[in-house]
C-alpha cells in the first residue's frame, strides 16, 4: 500500500513574515518552526536538543535578551506571551538539517516550503544587487543630468537603516 502524501500549502508571504534578520542572517524562531511543523515548541526544542550535534553554532543559536526585546517590540502585540527561556534561531541550513531530526512527512513538506522561501528570498535580495549595479552603470554614463533620480533609486534600493536607540544620558 503506497504511503499517503500531506499537502502542506503555505504561501511564500506567510513564510517570508516568519523569517528575521538577526546577526546579518536571515533565521527563523523555535516557536514559528515548531507551529509549522505542528508541534509544540517544547517537543520541537527536545527534539533538536536531543541532536545537538547536528546544529553547530552557524545552524542554530540562542537570542539574548535584548535581541528578543528588540524582535518582540517589533510587533504590537506580543506573539510569545511569557518566556522563561530566550528562543532558539535556526538559519538556513539549520532550518535544512530539521528535515534530519523531524522525519515525518508533514517536516518533508514543511521544509520543501521554508526552503522555496528562502531561496526566493535570496533571489529577490541578489535581482537588487544587480539592479544597484546597473543603476551605478548608468550614472557614470550620464554626466549628472539625472542625479537626482539616480539618488532617489539608490535611496529605493538600499535597506533602511535600524534606528539605535543609545542608553544613558547625553550632554545638551
Amino acid at each position: 500500500m503506497p504511503k499517503k502524501t500531506i499537502a502542506v500549502e503555505m504561501p511564500y508571504e506567510a513564510v517570508r513574515e516568519m523569517i528575521f534578520y538577526i546577526r546579518g542572517q536571515k533565521v527563523m524562531i523555535d516557536k514559528d518552526l515548531a507551529t509549522l511543523y505542528g508541534v509544540p515548541t517544547k517537543v520541537f526544542n527536545q527534539a533538536v536538543k536531543r541532536n545537538i550535534n547536528r546544529f553547530p553554532g552557524d545552524f542554530m543559536f540562542r537570542l539574548t535578551r535584548d535581541e528578543f526585546d528588540n524582535l518582540r517590540s517589533q510587533f504590537v502585540t506580543s506573539r510569545w506571551g511569557g518566556q522563561r527561556y530566550m528562543p532558539y534561531v535556526f538559519t538556513e541550513q539549520g532550518v535544512a538539517m530539521l528535515s534530519s531530526v523531524l522525519n515525518n512527512e508533514r517536516a518533508i513538506q514543511v521544509n520543501i516550503a521554508i526552503m522555496r522561501a528562502f531561496t526566493k528570498l535570496r533571489e529577490m535580495i541578489s535581482g537588487h544587487k544587480d539592479l544597484k549595479e546597473r543603476i551605478d552603470q548608468l550614472e557614470r554614463k550620464y554626466d549628472g543630468q539625472f542625479r537626482v533620480v539616480f539618488k532617489a533609486l539608490k535611496a529605493l534600493l538600499e535597506e533602511p537603516a535600524k534606528e539605535e536607540n543609545p542608553i544613558g544620558f547625553h550632554a545638551c
